[in-house]
């Protein structure tokens, strides 16, 4: 084949990357301050490779580009960038070094971490100065290759067909790990268990649908990497937070038999996953990771962009000697000032969502992609790009609203269509069931019921404002109580302290601020303990805060394998356990089976009940003339709430009455219960209909409704009174 390439130099920059053509391919790469910069044509096995290098034209606008022609889908390739090597300046040019495409379809190989992929020298322990000299061995056998995927033919789903399309009044989010999810179902063949195609099968997709969720949120699957500290400790990032291709899906997560025959079928097997999701009427969303990459801090690897351009893709603080800004916590940011970092985010996004075909994206500290010259701007270009886009427009949008930078906590704050991760819901939940009621135990104060009441009526002090305020709507609080990071729903109520030992570094990492409450005893008890009249009021907890997450208003997100109380063993920072800390049991005990019983039935009254749905903001006044106030508040003698209430920290019983208007035309009654002793209370009026009990979280299974029934307790007329059982609650509504 010739490796004769077109430069084009009058040209336009070309479209980044490396796109098939009918001749060959077309090559763009953004390097700005790099005098040269090739692409490597790669053959051979690893420890034979050959290398065919072609110089690439530039740079025009920053740009290096080519026409190559003779390359055909399938080619390995990598790329060179030469350039001054001044590390005080930023410049940490390495020619030696081979480097990943940022912009590369498919990835081949697995990293290496030796010395050869350090730019700078270091020894065996990896150790050496930043500083310093550059590196001199070559590193094309110790880094993954990218691949040359031909995707002209593969546009994504058609909009009216194919895409679910859920409205966000009816959305219940499921965060899930690719392989974690699926590594034990016993249902699924061997070759399916962990794997993209599994997340397909119809035993996965059953469970879902019967749970009521409308849509799977995948922690990541871009392609990324291990950090060298955790590998020298025999564990690897399981989460994924830790990207080496934006484009690239991680191949680890395919089939053996789509592995083999390489990134092109890695990819179509994620696609048919996709496609498979959406005809069961579940969209996909991706946890998304632009804000930093997996290259570490400034003596880290030198993979892609430290070796393409290390002063232009990452945030300096404009110091000599150069010195990165960290505000995520991982050693470096990419730089949203730049605008081809902001293009190759938005670039990512357009090509997950046409070609792929997903269906939204929670973007991982967030904030970082807002960051300007002033630090987070709500209409940053990043955000306006994303939620202006024809690609993405209608699309699912979420942000993680914090990084760990000056100003990091932006809750509330980012623009329309995006939804946020509501930390403040999560705090004031467990609070309230645990932490609360744990300080009561030893008898210390809690606190009042007022912030919980907020966040059960969508948190419109948070996504309230805007112009004109009150547009974005309940859905915009994207309500969770756990989430991949921290304890489990099962932990939570049994653990008041991190056990994270495993992770290898001596129990310091992970957060203690936890708000649980293990209820008298650490850790799991046994049936023969004395300790063992705790589990039942441990479950009831689980119970309570499960069913206090899927009827608040609001968009609520539910953590894999919380609907059958999975454990981490403590453990609230699993991010280094691919194994069975992390993985989702399906080999459900009897509590476990009536957890999953009990969640189907929250969930189905969420989806039946349209006063659960709110899609505005409350105003505590009829949405129709002569109708039931949309909200209303009463204590336990069935009095509305008034100031003094709100402020009195002894109350620990409220009454909820939620309606919706015709065509719904229904009423919702949430009786909460958190002091340590039974209440009485008489029922809230709303209209004089009797109310239905159609839940209460003393119920170790929905079933025990017909119980209730017998004894005459399912139905009782406005301003009956009833005895609530300490740390319970209840769900009424109109037959």
């Amino acid at each position: 084949m010739s490796d004769t390439a077109t430069t084009g130099r009058d040209r336009a920059p070309r479209r980044l990357g490396v796109h098939v053509t009918d001749s060959g391919v077309d090559v763009a790469v953004l390097a700005p301050h790099a005098t040269a910069v090739d692409l490597c044509l790669i053959d051979g096995p690893a420890d034979a490779l050959t290398e065919r290098r072609v110089p690439l034209s530039g740079p025009q606008q920053g740009i290096w580009s080519a026409a190559v022609p003779g390359v055909r889908p399938g080619q390995r390739y990598g790329l060179r960038a030469d350039g001054p090597w001044q590390p005080a300046y930023g410049l940490r040019y390495n020619h030696a070094k081979l480097l990943v495409d940022p912009y590369a379809r498919g990835l081949v190989g697995d990293l290496a971490y030796g010395p050869a992929t350090y730019g700078h020298v270091v020894g065996d322990d990896l150790v050496g100065d930043p500083y310093g000299p550059r590196d001199g061995r070559d590193s094309a056998a110790h880094v993954p290759h990218g691949v040359v995927v031909d995707t002209r033919a593969l546009p994504g789903p058609d909009p009216a067909a194919n895409r679910p399309w859920t409205p966000w009044a009816d959305t219940v989010v499921y965060e899930a790990h690719t392989k974690g999810l699926t590594h034990l179902h016993p249902a699924l063949p061997p070759e399916l268990r962990g794997t993209y195609a599994g997340l397909a099968h119809p035993a996965v997709v059953d469970h879902l649908l019967s749970l009521g969720v409308t849509a799977v949120e995948l922690l990541p699957i871009h392609a990324f990497t291990s950090e060298p500290h955790l590998v020298a400790k025999g564990l690897t990032n399981y989460w994924g937070y830790s990207t080496l291709g934006f484009f690239a899906p991680h191949a680890a997560y395919a089939t053996a038999a789509a592995r083999a025959a390489g990134p092109a079928a890695v990819l179509a097997e994620l696609r048919a996953t996709v496609h498979a999701l959406h005809d069961a009427g579940l969209e996909v969303l991706l946890d998304v990771v632009y804000n930093h990459t997996c290259e570490g801090g400034l003596g880290g690897q030198h993979l892609s962009w430290r070796g393409l351009d290390n002063s232009y893709y990452y945030m300096h603080d404009g110091s000599v000697p150069a010195t990165l800004v960290d505000v995520t916590g991982t050693g470096n940011a990419l730089d949203f000032r730049r605008t081809g970092v902001v293009a190759m985010t938005l670039d990512s996004l357009r090509y997950w969502a046409d070609v792929v075909g997903v269906d939204g994206f929670r973007f991982d500290l967030a904030v970082t992609l807002g960051r300007g010259t002033d630090g987070f701007r709500p209409d940053h270009a990043t955000l306006v790009a994303a939620a202006t886009d024809p690609s993405l427009t209608g699309l699912k949008l979420v942000a993680e609203p914090w990084d760990v930078g000056p100003g990091g906590w932006r809750t509330g704050q980012f623009p329309a269509p995006f939804g946020e991760w509501n930390d403040r819901f999560r705090n004031a939940v467990r609070s309230f069931w645990l932490a609360d009621p744990g300080r009561a135990a030893h008898g210390l104060p809690g606190d009042r019921v007022r912030d919980l009441a907020t966040r059960l009526a969508g948190s419109a002090d948070l996504f309230g404002s805007g112009t004109p305020p009150l547009t974005r709507g309940p859905r915009a609080s994207i309500n969770y109580v756990t989430a991949h990071d921290g304890f489990t729903l099962a932990d939570l109520v049994a653990y008041e302290h991190k056990h994270n030992a495993a992770n290898g570094e001596q129990n310091r990492d992970g957060s203690d601020d936890n708000r649980s409450w293990n209820h008298g005893v650490e850790g799991p008890v046994q049936r023969e303990s004395p300790a063992a009249d705790i589990a039942p009021l441990r479950r009831r907890s689980v119970r309570n805060l499960f069913a206090t997450l899927v009827l608040a208003a609001g968009t609520p997100m539910i953590t894999a394998g919380d609907e059958t109380g999975r454990s981490q063993g403590g453990n609230n920072n699993a991010y280094c356990q691919d194994n069975e800390i992390s993985w989702v049991r399906w080999d459900l005990s009897p509590w476990r089976e009536d957890l999953l019983a009990t969640a189907r039935h929250l969930l189905a009254l969420r989806r039946e009940h349209p006063a659960l749905r709110s899609e505005t903001f409350y105003s505590g006044a009829p949405r129709v003339p002569g109708g039931p106030p949309d909200l209303g508040w009463y204590g336990a003698d069935g009095a509305p709430f008034d100031h003094g209430r709100w402020h009195d920290a002894s109350i620990r019983t409220f009454q909820m009455v939620r309606a919706a208007p015709a065509p719904g035309d229904d009423e919702v009654l949430l009786l909460v219960n958190g002091a340590l002793d039974a209440v009485a209370v008489r029922l809230a009026d709303g209209d004089a209909t009797p109310w239905t009990l159609a839940w209460d979280s003393v119920w170790e299974h929905p079933a025990e409704v017909s119980t209730a029934a017998i004894s005459g307790g399912l139905h009782q007329s406005v301003g009956s009174v009833t005895t609530v059982e300490p740390l319970s609650m209840r769900v009424y509504v109109r037959p």
